[in-house]
């Protein structure tokens, strides 16, 4: 089964990912994780953590957690080479240029607006990327 693994540290965002996803019916399992050392735990199986096998087949990021923020972590994926060609989408607040460009200099598959809305969305090429990733 695809999964999909969801680095968020606001439960009500969690639940707006889980219900989109349910709207079009994407099969997935999802893995959600606090922050980014959550997230690189269950990527790399340490810590106690149960690797995600087989990896996930994309990564949805936010950047503002706490202990490990976004670019953080994307940063530290990047850095191990069975991890840094997952597809990673950014999904923020922040409409910052400097937060995009950051992301985009990581190597980001796409940066989406919150709240995650596949219909309205203001980043709705970025959305329909990952819907489509998802569908695949």
């Amino acid at each position: 089964m695809r999964s999909v693994l969801l680095l968020e540290d606001d439960f009500f965002d969690t639940m707006v990912v889980q219900k989109s996803f349910a709207k079009f019916n994407v099969p997935h399992k999802l893995y959600t994780a606090f922050n980014g050392i959550e997230g690189l735990d269950l990527l790399l199986g340490r810590n106690g953590a149960s690797a995600i096998d087989p990896l996930p087949e994309v990564i949805l990021l936010d950047l503002n957690m706490p202990k490990m923020n976004g670019h953080e972590f994307l940063a530290e994926l990047r850095n191990h080479p069975e991890l840094r060609d997952i597809p990673v989408f950014i999904t923020t607040t922040s409409s910052m240029d400097v937060d995009r460009l950051n992301a985009q200099n990581l190597g980001i598959s796409g940066y989406i607006l919150k709240p995650i809305d596949f219909e309205t969305n203001q980043d709705m090429v970025d959305s329909m990327s990952l819907l489509e990733k998802l569908l695949k």
